[in-house]
Parts: structure tokens; C-alpha cells; sequence
């Protein structure tokens, strides 16, 4: 994990460049409120598709548009670790 001090500029300039097209959510593709108030859970906030923790980069093409709350929920996790889970089992029935 990197623990170099994070741009403003550039992340104020990504979060307007998002905004700029209007996407719906990138986590649950719901529509997006760009009005709402920064602490409402359906607000616009910016997500990185691949975490920081978990070595993604702080650029614009790992960036989305997303619900604050569904941000919030994903927290670090990869999109690959929302897939179903297969159990494999040696049992017969």
C-alpha cells in the first residue's frame, strides 16, 4: 500500500470529468442524484474499480461514478470478489 500523499488537483479534476458525462453507478448501475448533498448515501462519490489497497493506480481510467453507500460497501474489495462463490464438494448423495 502506498503511502504517498494523494493529489487534490488531480482528484478534484477526475471527480468533475466523471461528473461531467453523468454515468449511472458503476457498483450497483443505479442512476445517480449529481445534486445530492456529499453525505447523503445515494450522493455522487468517486470509486476506483481496483482499490488502492489492493494496488490500483490513482488515474482516471481506474475511476467510476458511483452511490456513495455502494462505495462505502465494496470498501476494498475487487469486482471479481462480488462473483458467486463455487463450492466444490467430494460428497455424493
Amino acid at each position: 500500500m502506498s503511502t504517498s500523499p494523494r493529489s487534490t488537483t488531480i482528484r478534484d479534476r477526475d471527480r468533475k470529468a466523471i461528473a461531467r458525462t453523468k454515468p449511472p453507478c458503476g457498483i450497483c448501475e443505479g442512476e445517480l442524484d449529481y445534486s445530492l448533498p456529499y453525505l447523503d448515501p445515494l450522493s455522487y462519490e468517486v470509486d476506483h474499480i481496483i482499490p488502492l489497497a489492493r494496488g490500483g493506480a490513482d488515474e482516471l481510467a481506474n475511476k467510476q461514478a458511483s452511490h456513495r453507500a455502494c462505495n462505502r460497501a465494496k470498501w476494498h474489495r475487487l469486482p471479481e470478489d462480488d462473483q458467486p462463490r463455487a463450492f466444490v464438494t467430494d460428497r455424493t448423495w
